[in-house]
């Protein structure tokens, strides 16, 4: 038979890939970030290589799903390096641009995939991993996880696929304040938004598993009548919360077991008709990423001129307390009419190390 994949000697070094039997002659292809180091965020090398993985994962013969993973237990992936942004791409919009063709290539790929493409969310799901997460077909979350974008607080737009798809996911209201405000979700609350297959819990305590202590994790209204799922505890519940997770470890095998049960469901249908079927759901999603996503390129690498340029280096340079701008300031400087330089950069984001262009 012909081998139609597109190198005949791919061996990544920034990915992992491995073979996982689901019957005789018959595996599940597991592609892993592996970059726990920098929460799995994804270099430009990253990126090739997931392109050219799935794509031998959707002409494996033998192959029955693809599993899109992250390495450890914090992160499944938090978007795009920002020490890349920062340090390769910040101020230079033309290498933006060649880059950006790569990671609309990586989500395209997802969505062409011959495979049922699955999310293992083994941690935190962020800005572009939110977008390239969202691309698969399902997703199985540790309850710990946590969901958010990153664009506007950081000098971007959630253009990598999330202004796509999450409206299709929890609606065009819900989305627009995640979208706009950056707001964290939490895996009870993105799954009861609709916006993941599966949730298990991953805290285990004594020996004994424990759903995510620190959000609400019932159906229950506040006073307002809203609802409060998935939400944050505070006080005293969040401080016992605490003492609980700190007592406990980090156990994925519930998200194994997981995974493999979807898998073997899979595999017991028609491989034509699932696939087919599966092509079908996935238009809803083409059919708005296939309308944006070259514009919303274009757009994004000239952005790298202004508030990327002082974003992504603001986080990248910044501490764990200072990674944003000073909003406040950047507006009130450019109604008066300041023009994008180095110098209001400064302004906005003192603490930044000096831009050098290579």
């Amino acid at each position: 038979m012909k081998n139609h994949n597109l190198t005949s000697d791919f061996s990544p070094r920034e990915i992992l890939v491995s073979r996982h039997r689901v019957a005789d002659g018959l595996h599940s292809v597991w592609i892993t970030l592996n970059n726990p180091r920098e929460m799995n965020s994804y270099t430009s090398e990253m990126v090739k290589e997931i392109i050219l993985a799935i794509r031998e994962a959707s002409n494996d013969r033998a192959a029955v799903a693809v599993v899109l993973t992250g390495a450890g237990s914090s992160a499944f992936c938090a978007g795009g390096n920002t020490r890349e942004y920062a340090e390769l791409y910040a101020g230079r919009p033309n290498e933006y641009r060649q880059y950006m063709r790569l990671f609309n290539d990586m989500v395209t790929a997802i969505l062409h995939c011959d495979k049922p493409v699955i999310c293992r969310v083994n941690g935190l799901r962020v800005g572009g991993g939110q977008e390239i997460g969202m691309a698969c077909d399902f997703s199985i979350a540790s309850d710990l996880a946590l969901f958010s974008q990153a664009g506007p607080k950081h000098g971007s737009a959630p253009d990598g696929g999330s202004t796509d798809f999450l409206p299709l996911y929890v609606g065009a209201e819900r989305a627009m304040y995640s979208a706009t405000l950056c707001q964290t979700w939490s895996a009870h609350r993105f799954y009861w938004l609709g916006g993941l297959t599966q949730i298990v819990p991953a805290l285990r305590v004594d020996g004994q598993w424990f759903a995510n202590p620190l959000v609400v994790t019932d159906r229950l209204m506040d006073e307002y009548g809203r609802m409060i799922i998935g939400e944050p505890k505070s006080g005293p519940a969040r401080e016992e919360a605490k003492a609980l997770l700190a007592r406990g470890s980090v156990d994925l095998s519930l998200l194994d077991d997981a995974v493999d049960d979807l898998i073997q469901k899979l595999l017991h249908t028609m491989p034509d008709c699932l696939i087919k079927t599966i092509e079908s759901v996935r238009k809803h999603k083409l059919e708005h990423w296939d309308r944006n996503r070259e514009s919303n390129r274009a757009w994004l690498s000239l952005n790298m001129m202004t508030e990327a340029n002082a974003g992504f280096r603001a986080f990248h340079y910044g501490t764990k307390q200072q990674r944003e701008v000073d909003f406040v300031k950047l507006r009130q400087r450019l109604a008066e009419g300041a023009a994008w330089s180095e110098e209001l950069i400064e302004e906005v984001a003192p603490w930044l190390a000096p831009k050098v262009n290579v």
